[in-house]
């Protein structure tokens, strides 16, 4: 039973807070009240004052904004949980703590910071140590920094920097540590970069991604010659970014020789809560500090991050701000002293050992995929690590192997031109990695897989189930997803990388085309269709080849095809041309090229036409008004002035009729010139019509079968039966017409007297519409008269 009914009706508004938060659903009628709730101008505030409920509701806006309607991609919240809730549960509770009495307080806080410290150092195997509790996950390792300053500099409580003009401070990182890391140290502890050493990684033996440690110990000895003080090595349990654990064990012996402090932090320090540890994680519980994200690892929203070290001298600790005297400082440990009781050691266990599960079960996986190197497997040695093998953490790229036979040709190739064919190939695999990483992740969302950048493999997909599975919920279905997905995209990217080349080779070759080279695009490659410009300046000539690749980009998506046609991306790419995207192994090159091709020039003639036409018809209009005045000026000759006057006119024309054939003409647009109407009036053809001439097609063009797509290469028995049986009917067709026709002498007359008779039937006709034409053209009172 709750006795004091403050946490019960705390307990209470969290959770109804909380469902009216995570609820999504949208509601007609309160589509207006968001309108003016979405905006990101800042109102007055209201002197009223609101309620709680109408503050949730702008909170739920906010956080539900627009941004999730204008985007195709459902917007996921982090799965919470009760575990969550537990953790959202000891802010309230910690600002409700905070108004205690003085002397309640500090019993409390003392209780859940002992409490916290002791599950902590039991549950990761850190013997006799002290906690400090903190929000940046940079900020423990800034205060164990400033710990062993105050240690090693004896007077530098009274003098301050002052003793560390006489012995400079060195603090050595890993090269493979996080970005940025040293830099934020120096600004915070006010040292120069100079007290910064990054250490390089193996290059030869090893992982390529563990600190090296004989170039360490010779570093250290030449700062120790030159005068200088070594104070502190940071080193990873789990890279930022592969993963790799490096070589504690040596470390640790290495900082007991030139007395330094060892501090660790990474991913894999996880793992020693599990049952069976790996030697290299292990040897981290002799360091003299290491940070831990429980955050990220248990799905805890809004814990502090952990720093546990140990130090004799209490002091020292709270002269750094390890430690601190006040109450309030040590309840930032109740939201995980709440979530650490709710999950339970098993709890926390079980959570550790599923994420390892999962990464366990996507290597086993890749393993037996082709094209797919994890980081596990090595490109020129097979050396295997065993913290790589026991790494939570699973890096991999798409790389296409050589045969043997390839491989040699490769390398010889490579030895005469090695710097631009590694480098190119380095940079396509990037983009082509990079593509596929964006890919699964839009595929399986809840895999949490993300895109890294390494100093030696170049850009790698990598899959981290500490840091998102439980965030994100993935489960063991959702890595059957992700290999599912990832050996639909290995063909594609196999017959892309392949298809380049021939496509290169292909446009090329071709008049008219222009071959792109853009190495970070991912797809077939880059086309632009050169326009044959005629003199013309370069800003006329640039619209017209932004205008000309612009429709032809249009008709090419018009085309009922697999592939993707685009414009290439927003930013850095190039303009004025088409972009094809990923392409599979049954692709006609050579038809695709020839397309292109085609249609580029049928957009560049009619561009030209459309270019003509204004100045073609306005002198066709001229001299069509030159000649109709010239003929209407014979016309007057012919007629004579009398047949001009109206009343005399019509007498004359009535005694004796004025017999013209009506003359005009017709624009030829396509032939640009001007032709008589005569003929057409003898033949009346403007009255019957005439069927417009079939549009001619390329002789190019493949033949299609039903519901086959374009540049699609059919299979060999469907091509054969087609090619045998179009051509046999041609064939056919082609005898039909040549065969002679079998007719007597009398017979072979026959169509010749028809011949002569339809002649005959013409003249008669064109006779008689001719006298049609002078009656229509004599005067109404002289048809009156022939009526009486």
């Amino acid at each position: 039973k709750m006795v004091d009914p403050t946490l019960a009706e705390m307990g209470k508004n969290l959770n109804e807070a909380m469902k009216m938060l995570e609820d999504n659903q949208r509601k007609v009628e309160e589509e207006n009240e968001k309108k003016y709730a979405r905006k990101d101008i800042p109102g007055p505030l209201q002197g009223s004052g609101q309620d709680m409920v109408s503050i949730l509701q702008l909170v739920q806006n906010l956080m539900h904004g627009e941004e999730e309607e204008e985007t195709s991609q459902s917007y996921r919240l982090q799965n919470l949980g009760e575990q969550g809730h537990m953790a959202l549960l000891g802010h309230s509770l910690a600002a409700y703590i905070s108004v205690l009495d003085r002397e309640r307080l500090r019993k409390l806080t003392t209780r859940i910071l002992s409490d916290t410290t002791l599950w902590l150092c039991r549950l990761f195997r850190y013997e006799n140590g002290s906690a400090y509790y903190h929000e940046d996950d940079r900020e423990g390792l800034l205060k164990i920094c400033r710990l062993v300053i105050h240690t090693r500099y004896e007077d530098y409580t009274l003098e301050g920097f002052n003793v560390l003009y006489t012995k400079q401070p060195v603090i050595y990182i890993s090269s493979a540590a996080r970005t940025g890391l040293g830099q934020a140290l120096c600004n915070q502890l006010g040292l120069p970069l100079s007290c910064m050493c990054r250490v390089p990684c193996n290059t030869m033996f090893g992982s390529q991604h563990q600190m090296d440690v004989a170039l360490l110990d010779r570093l250290i000895k030449d700062d120790v010659e030159f005068g200088k003080l070594p104070l502190l090595l940071v080193a990873n349990a789990g890279t930022p970014g592969a993963g790799h654990t490096d070589k504690l064990g040596r470390l640790k012996e290495l900082c007991e020789q030139h007395k330094m402090w060892l501090h660790v932090e990474g991913v894999n320090l996880a793992t020693l809560a599990l049952g069976y540890v790996s030697s290299s994680v292990l040897a981290a519980t002799k360091c003299d500090s290491m940070t831990l994200t429980l955050g990220s690892w248990l799905g805890l929203p809004a814990v502090p991050a952990v720093t546990l070290y140990r130090h004799e001298d209490p002091s020292l600790s709270l002269a750094a701000g390890l430690t601190s005297s006040q109450p309030v400082e040590k309840l930032r440990a109740l939201p995980l002293w709440l979530s650490l009781q709710y999950l339970g050691h098993d709890g926390i266990v079980e959570r550790i050992k599923h994420a390892s599960q999962l990464s366990q079960r996507l290597l086993e996986n890749l393993k037996n995929l082709d094209f797919i190197k994890t980081s596990v497997q090595k490109i020129f040695f097979s050396l295997k690590v065993e913290d790589e093998l026991s790494s939570p953490v699973v890096v991999f790229k798409f790389f296409q192997e050589y045969s043997n036979r390839d491989q040699t040709s490769h390398a010889a190739q490579a030895s005469t031109i090695q710097h631009p064919i590694i480098s190119n190939e380095r940079h396509i695999y990037d983009t082509f990695n990079q593509w596929l990483g964006e890919q699964l992740a839009q595929l399986v969302p809840a895999s949490g897989v993300d895109v890294v950048e390494l100093e030696d493999e170049g850009t790698c997909v990598r899959f981290s189930p500490l840091m998102t599975s439980a965030v994100l919920g993935t489960e063991i279905q959702d890595i059957d997803q992700l290999v599912d997905c990832l050996k639909m995209k290995i063909p594609v990217l196999t017959s892309t990388l392949q298809l380049r080349e021939e496509f290169e080779q292909e446009v090329r070759r071709t008049v008219g085309l222009l071959y792109i080279e853009d190495l970070g695009w991912p797809g077939l490659g880059v086309v632009r269709y050169n326009y044959h410009s005629d003199g013309k300046n370069d800003d006329k000539q640039e619209k017209e080849l932004e205008k000309i690749n612009t429709e032809l980009l249009k008709k090419l998506n018009e085309l009922e095809s697999d592939l993707t046609f685009s414009l290439g991306p927003e930013f850095g790419g190039q303009k004025n041309c088409v972009y094809i995207g990923m392409v599979t192994e049954d692709l006609d090159v050579s038809e695709l090229v020839e397309t292109i091709a085609a249609t580029g020039r049928e957009i560049e003639e009619n561009s030209r036409l459309l270019e003509n036409m204004t100045e073609v018809v306005r002198k066709g209009i001229q001299e069509a008004q030159l000649q109709l005045q010239k003929a209407n000026e014979e016309r007057l000759l012919e007629e004579g002035l009398l047949r001009q006057i109206p009343v005399v006119g019509s007498v004359l024309n009535w005694f004796s009729p004025f017999q013209a054939s009506p003359k005009g003409r017709t624009f030829n647009l396509t032939a640009g010139s001007l032709e008589s109407t005569e003929s057409m009036y003898v033949s009346k053809a403007q009255g019957t019509g005439s069927t417009p001439p079939p549009t001619p097609t390329s002789s190019l063009a493949k033949q299609r079968l039903p519901g086959q797509k374009a540049f699609k290469r059919s299979l060999r028995s469907s091509d054969g039966f087609s090619e045998t049986s179009s051509i046999s009917h041609c064939d056919d067709l082609d005898r039909l017409d040549q065969r002679p026709p079998n007719l007597s002498p009398g017979q072979e007359q026959g169509p010749l007297e028809l011949e002569r008779a339809e002649e005959q039937e013409e003249v008669a006709q064109a006779k008689t519409d001719t006298e049609d034409t002078h009656s229509d053209k004599s005067p109404p009172d002289c048809s009156k008269a022939e009526e009486q």
